[in-house]
């Protein structure tokens, strides 16, 4: 982690940096609304956490991905003193529970005695959400003050929320809700309205492990700590820039959540919105919270996908194909899918932002699951140039900047003259690895808990917004005035999609 401003927007001099051709090898050293946005309480006022209440403990999303998130944060030396209390529907013993973190914890456990401790220390509490009194009694049974993780189903975590009362929630409670929040605008807004009863807004932590520390500090450290960007960072030189969440994994046994959400509100209405929103907005006055989220929230509120669905989005879903050795059968008969769902699995959006930078700049947002490749990235596309001088051959490229969003990777994509004939244009490439934490996606989301950092997190304004933006497509989708495509499983997809997708991605 980074341990003051300057390093966190250093960006390039952390990493060593590489030309690379393929002709010559080069190297160098070195419906809008209103919003009232509430200010910020002052963080060096609020009282450290204690506990770690979650609440969906004997769930899936627990045992892959908040467990060894939390190992991983207190095995790089977060979290040290937090007391750990997990609660559920399922009847388990102390014994259960100890087993599933254990399981979870797996090698961290064994190399840190803290994380031992705070696993041997651990409570489980078979409690019902849905139940007023027992939901109150255990957020006020805990040692305060507690952050509350809802590592359950969306629509359980809202009905939870509107159960509470304000004298129900102890002084300096964290709220940690899942994403997607809400099911549109309507139900987020109202899911805001119940939480505002509850809790300042720079305590509701609305997750998105996609905007994890390392991934925000690159881009901004990329975009605001370097002269050579800010001045060409507009419609004026950029010609179209795309955010791709390609993923080679398949449903992994989560058809319970996937075949009603789909690709479009699992990734589009968080993740990519927000990647979108962090390359696109304009400069912050601070790192702070609230400048941060300001920003963001501006340019969210500017985009829009345009009205003629058929040509401004694309949906698809995998047919039985094959991914490296894995044989993968087709969607519709993956254990629990309804055909009738009309699920996609790969979804592609092209946003236009309406204000003056961005104008006439497409923002192309793709993701999908059961690909050939990982593609984590962002490419921006520079304009051609308006002349080359006559005398060069050769193929004139456009520049281009990949931002790798896992693994943390930078390239530059130049011409240059290349070798033998000197007057003839050649592709080459500069390289750098970015600043990559150690901890797992979800130790990220717990660490930026616990440190009261609300900046990694998305404003509840926003993710109606979010909502704002999707819904129309939704709505399009559901009345099948865009056709849902097929691509074999292990492919790039469906072979007229144009997009730039890499054979050999960052």
């Amino acid at each position: 982690m980074c341990s003051n401003l300057d390093d966190a927007l250093a960006v390039a001099p952390r990493a060593g940096l590489a030309w690379e051709s393929q002709a010559i090898p080069l190297s160098f050293d070195k419906e809008h609304e209103s919003v009232d946005t509430p200010a910020s309480s002052a963080r060096e006022d609020s009282p450290p956490i204690k506990t770690l209440l979650i609440l969906g403990a004997s769930g899936d999303l627990t045992a892959r991905l908040l467990l060894p998130g939390l190992a991983s944060l207190v095995s790089d030396g977060g979290a040290q003193e937090i007391n750990l209390v997990g609660a559920g529907y399922d009847d388990w013993s102390q014994d259960k529970w100890h087993d599933q973190l254990r399981e979870s914890f797996g090698d961290d456990a064994k190399d840190s005695p803290v994380l031992k401790g705070i696993a041997e220390n651990s409570e489980y509490h078979r409690v019902d959400v849905t139940s007023k009194e027992e939901l109150t009694k255990v957020l006020q049974g805990v040692e305060q003050p507690a952050a509350v993780y809802f590592a359950l189903p969306p629509s359980i975590t809202e009905k939870a929320c509107n159960l509470l009362e304000p004298g129900d929630v102890p002084e300096d409670t964290r709220f940690v809700m899942e994403k997607p929040f809400g099911a549109g605008q309507v139900s987020a807004r109202k899911l805001n309205a119940s939480l505002e009863k509850l809790l300042p807004e720079n305590h509701i932590y609305r997750v998105d492990h996609f905007r994890g520390t390392g991934a925000v500090l690159n881009i901004l450290g990329l975009r605001f700590a370097n002269h050579l960007m800010e001045p060409v960072w507009n419609n004026r030189h950029i010609e179209k820039v795309e955010i791709y969440f390609d993923e080679n994994l398949t449903l992994e046994g989560r058809a319970g959540f996937y075949d009603t959400t789909g690709a479009m509100r699992d990734m589009m209405q968080s993740h990519m919105l927000q990647i979108m929103a962090l390359l696109a907005m304009d400069e912050p006055a601070t790192l702070e919270e609230r400048d941060v989220r300001d920003r963001i929230g501006e340019l969210i509120r500017a985009a829009e996908v345009g009205p003629d669905y058929q040509q401004t989005t694309k949906r698809a879903r995998y047919t039985a194909g094959k991914i490296g050795d894995r044989e993968v059968p087709n969607y519709v008969d993956e254990p629990g899918v309804d055909p009738k769902n009309n699920t996609e699995t790969l979804a592609q959006l092209e946003v236009h932002i309406n204000n003056a930078r961005w104008a006439g700049v497409p923002f192309i947002l793709r993701s999908g699951k059961s690909l050939a490749k990982n593609q984590m990235e962002a490419i921006v596309t520079f304009k051609p140039l308006p002349h080359l001088p006559t005398g060069f051959t050769g193929t004139d490229t456009p520049t281009r900047i990949r931002i790798g969003l896992g693994p943390a990777k930078l390239r530059f994509e130049l011409d240059v003259n290349g070798p033998g004939d000197i007057y003839s244009l050649d592709r080459a490439n500069l390289n750098a690895d970015l600043n990559e934490t150690t901890l797992l996606p979800y130790g990220e989301v717990l660490q930026a808990v616990l440190t009261d950092n609300a900046m990694f997190f998305v404003r509840g304004d926003t993710a109606v917004e979010c909502w704002r933006i999707i819904e129309p497509v939704v709505k399009a989708w559901s009345e099948n005035k865009v056709p849902l495509e097929e691509y074999p499983a292990g492919s790039n997809g469906p072979e007229d999609w144009e997009t730039s997708r890499e054979e050999d991605p960052l």
